[in-house]
């Protein structure tokens, strides 16, 4: 037997994720997660039995509910895992962030208002406030616009989101470690000089010439070389260490996947994106490529760009040293599927460095809205 589960699918910027009610889920933790896993078909490579996509960008789900705090809607995002059985809720995904303020005014858990709709969204995984401005006509969320964002044919209507003082969204502190730059021994692969950030996400970041790269590699080049993936992941897992989210290097990839990130930088270059785009070496401040569930992200997380801006603009890090112009309060950023640009103020308050805005634009869509049908037995559990 099976049940009816409502939900939602949507693209919010480069990524696609379900959308449910909290009320429409089970509120005991595992049980839940069973009844996720289910709708999207994990573990399975190919998830051919739900409504994964069988890359982690579009195996993505998010759990909105009324809110508790000040704002107009909880947030939860989780990253399904593909081949374990595992909902990753470590930390907050940007690109399916965008989809939220659209689907809270579809729902009615947000009224319209014309000519933008502000949804204040309580983000539960970083305790954050993200503030989108959707476009907004006739009640209803505008996707149709003249807005591109790379890594997404077409154009559709700007949702501008700030992510409000999103410095320790994961760990606390903007610099975790309390320093801007670490340096982690691997032992027979070497030592890495790294820099550990924490705004909207937490990311470990290192010069991609010390791994031998340059930073304009595309995806398919990275995650064809297995003991380039291996030292990522190593340093990433020692990372995570650091950061408290592991105990040891080997506990990262089971039990914090997706936190930290990690992403190489080098100094501006031109290069040819996969859909054979050409970046102007002068058209972006830094190139950088960033790590999903231990493979290459097609495009660049938002959250990840966030926290790669608010790097560059911190006096010490190994972002900022490759930055050869960066000038102003935008860091323009070349990724493998093209560029963004986000809004960055970062002040000194007391000897603290304190983010205070943190901005860029996305589109997103409703693509489908239905029912997933799962096992009754999971709800019967509960």
């Amino acid at each position: 037997m099976y049940r009816k589960v409502p939900c939602c699918i949507y693209r919010g910027g480069t990524s696609k994720g379900v959308l449910f009610h909290d009320r429409d889920l089970p509120q005991e933790r595992a049980l839940r997660d069973q009844v996720i896993l289910a709708a999207f078909g994990s573990p399975d490579s190919r998830q051919i039995d739900g409504l994964g996509g069988a890359d982690s960008l579009t195996s993505k789900t998010a759990i909105v509910g009324p809110p508790t705090t000040n704002a107009d809607v909880d947030y939860t995002f989780g990253q399904v895992s593909i081949t374990a059985p595992l909902v990753d809720y470590g930390s907050n995904c940007g690109n399916i962030s965008s989809a939220v303020g659209p689907f809270a005014i579809d729902e009615g858990l947000v009224p319209a208002s014309e000519p933008v709709t502000k949804v204040r969204i309580h983000n539960t995984n970083s305790r954050k406030i993200i503030v989108a401005e959707v476009p907004t006509q006739d009640g209803m969320p505008v996707c149709v616009g003249d807005y591109a964002i790379s890594g997404v044919p077409g154009t559709g209507a700007k949702i501008t989101l700030d992510f409000l003082d999103s410095g320790g969204a994961v760990t606390g502190r903007l610099l975790p470690t309390g320093q801007p730059r670490d340096v982690l021994d691997l032992g027979h692969l070497g030592k890495f000089e790294v820099s550990v950030v924490d705004a909207a996400t937490a990311v470990v970041f290192v010069k991609a010439k010390d791994l031998g790269l340059t930073g304009t590699e595309t995806p398919n080049r990275i995650n064809a070389d297995q003991a380039l993936l291996a030292l990522l992941e190593a340093i990433r897992g020692a990372a995570a260490v650091l950061v408290g989210k592991a105990r040891e290097p080997e506990e990262a990839a089971k039990k914090s996947p997706s936190v930290p990130k990690i992403a190489f930088v080098g100094p501006p270059a031109s290069y040819e994106t996969a859909s054979g785009e050409t970046v102007q070496e002068n058209s972006i401040d830094v190139v950088s490529r960033i790590m999903s569930m231990q493979k290459a992200h097609k495009a660049y997380a938002v959250t990840g760009a966030i926290c790669t801006a608010a790097a560059a603009s911190l006096e010490g890090t190994v972002v900022s040293e490759v930055l050869e112009s960066f000038k102003g309060d935008e860091v323009r950023l070349g990724h493998a599927g093209g560029t963004l640009s986000v809004e960055i103020s970062i002040e000194d308050v007391s000897g603290e460095m304190v983010l205070r805005r943190a901005a860029l634009g996305r589109t997103a869509r409703r693509i489908m809205e239905g029912y997933v049908y799962v096992p009754n037995r999971l709800f019967s559990q509960a």
